[in-house]
């Protein structure tokens, strides 16, 4: 590979032509340090219509939940309510400085302290902290207040995490990174986690289980509360993966079924925008013994007033300042829309979509596992002799959709996890399942055009590991 950097080609760049206009600056003129302004920068020169246009048409290569249906299993896609943005876009909101102080931040603070109290309220727990900035970032802070609990217990022997198969992949990532080695548990045939083995692996070396309830394979942890006995009868503690509680809001509430800990993902359950590496929010709530451990600062009210304090026994701060503050005020305000009754419709109409769909594909695409699902499913997509699930996805651009998380959980092989979402309509539903079926036909009657596929986008199927390894970040016309 030549790593040699070639010079910058602006193709469309024309000198003295100027895309826009600065307005005047209102910061004072300061000398800045020797080396820390470059002499030259080189940039194209463009009109401003080129410019405008430019973006424009990037805007629309883009596939976004405003745009399709988007049904990515495991991550949620749903659609984000434009009244979360216009609740973040207020001024009051939108321009709130973090060094502002207490005293000149009591608004945000009660914000901050309401939708702490109302995640608590929904989880069933004592705590909460809206701290990390990722579902990922959630589980890290999670493992390492169990560490640091452990430890004041002089429980340091305590070095295994259990992680069920059926898991998010950032789990043992997480566990790793906090100094626990793991210990993978089987899934036994009904898709939860085998209670036998899991008997076996308790040993004085555990320090916790990590569950995703529902987990990935979209069904209920039926089991829950006896594995949550069994990991505290052996010394251990219980982390909860959260991420799919939009299945669950106003239904069930994991801090009483034996969870010690657990994240929220606010993209996933309440419709703050996902992707793109941000903002994000893993918000990350525990039991009465965990609180103190609680990564800070946390917003707390005396006497009328509202002030940021850090928990006794803090793992510390893990994102500056307050988290990503815009991302909780959309949650906030979702919340504050729906109610305790709002979301008990959201949970129930995930699962209702997400088993209205499965009935549809049922008998053409097969099932793993066959219980009745949560908020997703995970289908096969080897439906024919030399049909792939890659084949189905791309042949699913044809047909104007975003495929679903492909190859993924690893327990399900030609896995085609799909998640519906609560806002879609059964109108998008019925598009979606007989796109799928057709697909279904065609790879018996054509199974070339799903080899080729996709047809319909400016270019056909790329070779994916080349992509990812040299992609192409320039312009080419």
């Amino acid at each position: 590979m030549n790593l040699v950097q070639e010079p910058l080609v602006f193709e469309l760049s024309n000198p003295g032509l100027v895309g826009c206009s600065l307005p005047n600056s209102d910061v004072p003129k300061a000398i800045l340090p020797e080396g820390l302004v470059r002499e030259s920068l080189a940039l194209p020169e463009l009109d401003e219509l080129t410019v405008v246009r430019h973006f424009t048409r990037l805007s629309q290569k883009n596939y976004s939940i405003d745009t399709h249906f988007y049904p990515l299993g495991s991550c949620t896609m749903k659609y984000n309510p434009k009244a979360n943005e216009t609740a973040a876009g207020m001024a009051g909101w939108r321009n709130a400085h973090p060094l502002a102080g207490d005293a000149n931040s009591q608004g945000a603070l009660e914000l901050i302290y309401k939708l702490q109290s109302s995640l608590a309220e929904i989880g069933g727990f004592a705590g909460v902290s809206l701290q990390p900035a990722a579902g990922a970032h959630g589980e890290f802070s999670g493992v390492l207040m169990i560490r640091d609990c452990l430890k004041a217990k002089g429980q340091t022997q305590r070095v295994k995490m259990l992680i069920p198969d059926s898991a998010h992949g950032t789990n043992p990532a997480s566990c790793t990174m906090a100094g626990f080695v793991t210990q993978t548990i089987p899934s036994g045939k009904d898709g939860n986690i085998d209670l036998k083995v899991l008997a076996a692996a308790l040993d004085d070396t555990v320090a916790g289980i990590m569950i995703t309830n529902p987990n990935t394979i979209g069904v209920f942890e039926k089991n829950i509360a006896k594995i949550a006995k069994m990991v505290h009868e052996a010394g251990g503690l219980v982390y909860g993966d959260g991420a799919n509680m939009n299945a669950l809001t106003g239904v069930f509430k994991p801090g009483k079924s034996g969870i010690d800990v657990m994240h929220f993902n606010l993209h996933k359950t309440f419709s703050t925008p996902h992707g793109g590496g941000g903002p994000g929010a893993g918000m990350i709530a525990a039991v009465a013994e965990l609180v103190p451990y609680l990564p800070g600062p946390i917003a707390t009210r005396k006497s009328g007033k509202y002030a940021l304090f850090m928990p006794e026994n803090s793992i510390g701060r893990v994102k500056a300042f307050y988290g990503n503050f815009g991302v909780l005020v959309r949650a906030y305000t979702y919340i504050r829309m729906l109610g305790a009754e709002g979301l008990r419709r959201v949970a129930e109409t995930s699962v209702l979509n997400a088993n209205y769909l499965r009935a549809r594909l049922e008998k053409v695409y097969k099932l793993k596992y066959t219980r009745s699902c949560m908020h997703e499913f995970v289908a096969m997509g080897d439906i024919e002799p030399g049909i792939h699930t890659l084949d189905i996805a791309k042949r699913l651009i044809d047909y104007g959709f975003h495929p679903p998380t492909i190859y993924f959980p690893l327990i399900v092989p030609e896995a085609l996890m799909i998640e519906p979402t609560e806002t879609e309509s059964r109108r998008n539903l019925d598009a979606f399942a007989d796109a799928m079926l057709a697909i279904a036909k065609e790879a018996k009657t054509n199974p070339e055009l799903l080899h080729e596929a996709p047809a319909t986008t400016p270019v056909g199927r790329l070779d994916e590991v080349a992509a990812a390894r040299c992609p192409v970040l320039c312009y080419r016309g």
